[in-house]
């Protein structure tokens, strides 16, 4: 209410666009028509996905709770569980709706054939990633995962032949991981009849196959470079999913300049960059074009092939945000998932006890699991879908964002304008997964005890912004969690049935509340 006052009556006459929330309070508070505006909202609060010339409202624009000037609807949003909000929204409004952050309107989408509809059957058009304040502060438009155009075609075709290839080191990405899981075991038992956090151990775990695949080696889980670079991720990542990381994505320009943990989380990246630089530094030095080791090699070479090219993208800044970004998606999301599957069995051991039966008969207990198990253990497999889709551990997807003018069951959804998938509707869709607050394997499992296929499953998103290690997260859930299962007996202080399964509340992210475990060989 304080800008609209400090307008002249002349100026209350602008009132045209609906893409900033000034026109819908004025229509409603106001009853003023639509007409062009006298300046661009674009000139005014920075909306560029309006017509700067006419600055026309455009016509059909999705529902959802009338904003304020200025601020839009961040009154009528829990910071600390926009989750909830957004999932409310959708309820209210419908699959699609729409809320203003500030002056930026945020196209919501909530349940599965919405979602498929527009990423999959329209996904050229939702393959704009959309803006994040805290990624273009620190990544500036660089990488794979929150680039666009041409960048980011390159960057995304290139980080998946190489992640498939293997042309980087003499071992397949399988033997990675089976000796990782080899090595987890072992940290498992040093631990044996004692109460532990499995948080580290998991991530240490996770971390060092991607950190085979890029830098070329895994890392000792005493390391303290190492141990120091995963405190320093799991801090950056609390800090980017906190509340006050959406507060200040929603005004990144005013809150700089005052204390806040935007300020460490600089600090932090900085460390990270000067990292990887270093690793790339000692690869150059290193570097046999005929036999590339890793990521970095494969970069390098490319580098080179292209040095004559003005244009290339492959140069070190895209090198480094890679890094930098395949460590984190790397670590953070497998290892929480992982870390919620051994919570969720500590609340079930019937199921655990059924799994391992099926281990012992598929598997035995000398031969390491291998991917190729996994086709003989449909109970196992369901399990670890099941797991999936009830941890949902990225509830809201990443941001997208459309490449142009579109519409969308009837609605009008300008270029540029940002959307949220909401995956977690989608995992929890009733039509497709009935009962679908509560944990059960036979949401992927059919009458004869095969695993069956289900539409909505989608952890890894969907489209052609899907996550470019799925397949990777998917051998490294398996593989760790056959192997732990395979040796050990999972047990826990607490009783099953006091056990509490639901994620940390206020979180961006969801996470498992902390829990301790022993463990016993079998």
């Amino acid at each position: 209410m304080f800008y609209i006052s400090a307008l002249s009556a002349k100026e209350l006459k602008w009132s045209g666009c609906l893409q900033c929330p000034f026109n819908a309070w004025l229509r409603d508070h106001r009853n003023k028509e639509p007409t062009n505006c006298r300046k661009s909202c674009s000139e005014r609060f920075g909306n560029d996905t309006t017509d700067t010339k006419t600055c026309r409202k455009p016509s059909n624009l999705p529902p959802g709770p009338t904003p304020l000037p200025l601020i839009g609807n961040i009154l009528q949003l829990n910071f600390k569980d926009f989750v909830k909000d957004f999932v409310k929204i959708g309820t209210k409004y419908g699959p699609v709706s729409m809320v203003y952050l500030g002056p930026r309107p945020v196209v919501i989408l909530n349940g599965h054939d919405v979602v498929r509809e527009a990423f999959l059957d329209n996904g050229e058009v939702y393959s704009d990633r959309g803006k994040l304040a805290f990624a273009e502060m620190l990544f500036n438009g660089y990488g794979l995962l929150f680039s666009n155009g041409e960048r980011w075609k390159q960057m995304r075709r290139f980080s998946l032949s190489t992640l498939r290839n293997f042309g980087m080191g003499k071992r397949s990405l399988e033997e990675r991981v089976q000796e990782e899981a080899k090595c987890l075991g072992e940290e498992f038992q040093k631990k044996k009849g004692e109460l532990f956090d499995p948080t580290y151990l998991l991530s240490l775990a996770v971390s060092n196959v991607i950190c085979s695949i890029v830098f070329g080696d895994r890392f000792d889980y005493e390391d303290k470079d190492f141990l120091a670079m995963l405190a320093l991720m799991k801090e950056t990542f609390q800090i980017l999913t906190s509340p006050w990381g959406q507060i200040f994505n929603l005004a990144p320009n005013f809150f700089k300049p005052f204390p806040g943990s935007h300020h460490k989380l600089i600090r932090n990246f900085n460390v990270f960059r000067e990292y990887v630089m270093e690793k790339v530094k000692i690869h150059e030095e290193t570097l046999d074009e005929n036999c590339p080791r890793d990521y970095i090699d494969c970069f390098i070479i490319k580098m080179k092939e292209e040095k004559d090219n003005p244009n290339s993208e492959f140069i070190y800044e895209n090198l480094c945000v890679n890094l930098i970004q395949l460590f984190f998606a790397g670590t953070e999301t497998t290892s929480t998932t992982l870390r919620y599957a051994i919570l969720i069995l500590l609340k079930h051991p019937e199921i655990q006890k059924q799994i391992q039966d099926e281990i012992d008969t598929v598997i035995g207990k000398a031969r390491n699991p291998s991917v190729g198990d996994r086709l003989m253990m449909p109970y196992l497999d369901a399990v670890i879908h099941e797991i999936q889709r009830f941890a949902d551990i990225l509830p809201l997807g990443l941001p997208h964002a459309t490449s142009k003018d579109t519409s969308l069951r009837g609605y009008t959804i300008p270029k540029g304008t940002t959307v949220f998938p909401m995956l977690t509707t989608v995992l929890k869709d009733e039509k497709y997964f009935p009962d679908a607050q509560k944990f059960d394997p036979g949401h992927f499992l059919d009458g004869n005890g095969s695993v069956k296929k289900n539409d909505a499953f989608m952890p890894f998103s969907i489209g052609k912004r899907i996550c470019v290690g799925e397949g990777l997260a998917r051998m490294e859930i398996f593989l760790f969690l056959t192997y732990i299962l395979q040796k050990f007996n999972l047990e826990c202080n607490i009783k099953a049935e006091d056990i509490n399964i639901s994620p940390i509340p206020f979180r961006l992210n969801f996470a498992p509340r902390p829990y301790e475990l022993s463990v016993n060989l079998r």
